[in-house]
């Protein structure tokens, strides 16, 4: 109990510690006084208070709340499917949030301006709208299968499918409309503005408060479904719950920040790691800290001074977490 004791402490003096470079970091430095003073409301905000109040902090907030709930929605799906390579997208809800979006950004001239003109909210609505559909698909199809492997695979196939259809687009899309799809899909933490952390923010919590009522029904699942309904526990509600929560995570995350890559299937592993349990009681809050973490040290080598241009936060997920990935399994295997 201490040892987790201390790991928690650990973990949360290292988000602090990154929260703080974060909002020192980026195009030009901000000195620590400037970013204090940018806190004091009874100081005029200076341009440099402007940059941390309006950029910075919304950009830090969106990666502690995407971090949080790609990583829960990661820790979801590896216990639906008992599955250590699962992660948030094998059910197809990114890839139906990117056909969304694609199909606003390629088709969007054809409504008469008026899609384009809704900017970002029109990106977001797309997404969401793309991810539902794909939801619904998988709820339909989860209430017939009672195989989770069949279901696994019906949900990749659903992505696939998105996906195929979004490259079709792409091969006939006007190339000015298609840069609007390309640097969606790179992701970016700064997307996100005051006026749409509040939305961003509700789907997240409902969708882990559904993830924390069912701690003790996820610790059953990892023995199998039959011990879990030996147990009383009614598996299709639990399917379905499981299922909603992870798409109101990841497909929120995916419609106000674009696809984030590989922070939902790394990160359950690096807190399985470091608390040595399997237990959801402990993981859950420990994959939000290491989800958090994870995803401001992305952003801070994406703004590494090494690099002329911030780099997508997507590709650095991905240069992270896959080399993460393997490291953890060649471990496991001694």
């Amino acid at each position: 109990m201490k040892s987790r004791a201390t790991a928690f402490v650990f973990l949360v003096v290292l988000l602090l510690i990154l929260a703080v470079a974060d909002l020192y970091w980026g195009s030009i430095a901000i000195p620590f006084r400037e970013i204090l003073a940018a806190f004091d409301s009874g100081t005029n905000t200076s341009v440099l208070g402007e940059i941390v109040l309006n950029y910075r902090l919304p950009k830090l907030l969106t990666a502690i709340v995407a971090g949080s709930a790609l990583s829960v929605s990661g820790l979801m799906m590896q216990t639906l499917f008992r599955n250590p390579l699962a992660g948030p997208d094998v059910l197809g809800v990114n890839a139906g949030a990117s056909l969304g979006v694609a199909l606003l950004t390629m088709f969007g001239s054809a409504m008469g301006g008026f899609a384009l003109g809704m900017g970002s909210w029109g990106l977001i609505v797309a997404a969401i709208t793309g991810a539902l559909l794909v939801l619904l698909l998988v709820l339909f199809v989860s209430a017939r299968i009672p195989d989770l492997v069949s279901l696994l695979i019906v949900g990749m196939m659903f992505g696939n499918i998105s996906a195929a259809v979004v490259s079709m687009l792409q091969s006939v899309t006007n190339p000015d409309l298609l840069k609007i799809f390309v640097v969606w899909t790179f992701g970016s933490l700064s997307a996100v503005t005051w006026s749409m952390m509040p939305v961003l923010v509700l789907l997240v919590f409902i969708g882990l408060i559904m993830a924390y009522l069912m701690q003790k029904n996820m610790n059953a699942m990892l023995l199998g479904e039959r011990y879990a309904q030996g147990l009383g526990i009614p598996l299709k509600a639990m399917r379905f719950t499981m299922i909603l929560s992870t798409a109101l995570l990841a497909g929120s995350v995916t419609a106000f920040a674009g696809p984030i890559a590989f922070i939902g299937i790394t990160v359950p592993h690096i807190a399985r790691g470091l608390f040595k349990t399997w237990d959801h009681k402990v993981l859950l809050p420990a994959v939000m800290l290491c989800g958090s973490i994870l995803l401001i040290a992305c952003d801070l080598i994406a703004l590494s001074a090494i690099f002329n241009n911030s780099l997508p936060i997507n590709a650095v997920t991905a240069l992270v977490g896959a080399p993460l990935i393997i490291w953890i399994i060649l471990k496991n295997n001694k």
